[in-house]
């Protein structure tokens, strides 16, 4: 990792949007030999990926997924109905291929990468596994911030390398993932500080608890905000005291891929704590995000108003692993298909829509 000692880097300015591709593509869209509008969201999204991308011929082909992994010290609290061991286990999944996220990404043709940030378990026999030893996952929140400043330098780093990478491999779109058994927890406290909402408002089963199980959780994130909220002025303190090493890494990811002009599609609930927290940080990083899917996890409903957002599809997913997105990637090859290969009214010889006299 190309180590940087500051967060200046978070300051670079965010890209600018191709508005004359996204003309053109629009211009492009009222040819098609279809009623205005009548493909509905698959035109708007070519239309986005055209300013994007900065082309009349968006593309969707290369396809980065990164799969961040790391433990948290929260969840030796009973915030999880699955043990901590689960992400170490996972990640040898990952390794091994036989995860959710790798069938889709196999489907796809898609590059995937899996990095563990920081794990109780040690994962550094794995091959196939980017190992970057942070710490054997966050500290516990409920009693200290969850990383220290360094910690979290080295978090956000891993991230900004990632979509460096990325853009360096011209790739057309970016998802980036998470791993981490009590992520859910760590993701619902930062969102209830970004957002100054009680975490009751937010807070769901994550991995499967049950109601008891989420009001032991509520009551977790209550205890740990009421220590933190005094000390945190900013996003980044917020990030430090009750995030997690994937989800920083996330939140680095997102700001340099806006900063680099690199499309980048939104997983679910964790995923999207992370781009609102990019947002706080980086003011117009939202431009260069496209929102898959609307998870079941109750608080991303929330977060997804925040960023004034409107997900692609409703499955009823909560999986993680960036899975919501991936099997997003298939509606944007086909509004990309659509966009390119649909012959205009003149090409076909089509008579266009009746025009008032």
């Amino acid at each position: 990792m190309n180590q940087t000692t500051t967060l200046d880097w978070l300051n670079t300015p965010i890209a600018t949007l191709n508005t004359q591709t996204q003309q053109a593509a629009q211009t492009r869209q009222s040819q098609l030999t279809k009623p205005p509008g009548s493909l509905g969201r698959l035109e708007e999204i070519a239309i986005q990926l055209a300013a994007l991308q900065g082309t009349t011929q968006p593309s969707v082909q290369r396809v980065q997924i990164t799969i961040f992994a790391g433990d948290h010290g929260i969840a030796c609290e009973g915030v999880s109905a699955f043990p901590q061991s689960v992400t170490s286990q996972m990640i040898k999944n990952f390794a091994q291929g036989g995860g959710a996220i790798n069938v889709l990404a196999r489907t796809l043709n898609a590059q995937l990468e899996i990095i563990n940030l920081g794990t109780v378990h040690d994962t550094a026999a794995l091959t196939n596994v980017k190992h970057y030893h942070l710490g054997q996952g966050t500290a516990n929140f409920l009693y200290e911030p969850a990383m220290s400043m360094q910690q979290l330098l080295q978090a956000l780093n891993v991230g900004r390398e990632v979509a460096d990478q990325a853009k360096c491999n011209k790739m057309q779109l970016s998802i980036g993932g998470e791993m981490g058994i009590g992520n859910t927890t760590s993701a619902t406290a930062l969102a209830s500080i970004l957002l100054n909402t009680q975490p009751v408002h937010l807070t769901g089963p994550g991995t499967g608890l049950d109601e008891n199980g989420i009001a032991h959780k509520i009551s977790i994130i209550e205890h740990a905000l009421a220590l933190h909220n005094p000390n945190i002025n900013t996003p980044i303190e917020a990030l430090c005291c009750v995030g997690g090493f994937e989800i920083a890494a996330l939140t680095g990811a997102y700001i340099r891929g806006a900063q680099l002009g690199l499309p980048m599609l939104i997983d679910g609930f964790i995923s999207a704590v992370a781009a609102l927290t990019a947002e706080h940080v980086s003011p117009g990083c939202k431009r260069w995000f496209i929102y898959s899917h609307r998870s079941s996890e109750p608080g991303h409903n929330i977060i997804l108003q925040a960023l004034n957002a409107t997900p692609l599809i409703d499955l009823n997913m909560r999986l993680g692993e960036g899975s919501g997105a991936a099997v997003s990637v298939s509606l944007l090859r086909m509004a990309c298909a659509l966009h390119n290969e649909m012959a205009t009214f003149a090409e076909a010889q089509v008579s266009t829509k009746n025009q008032s006299e």
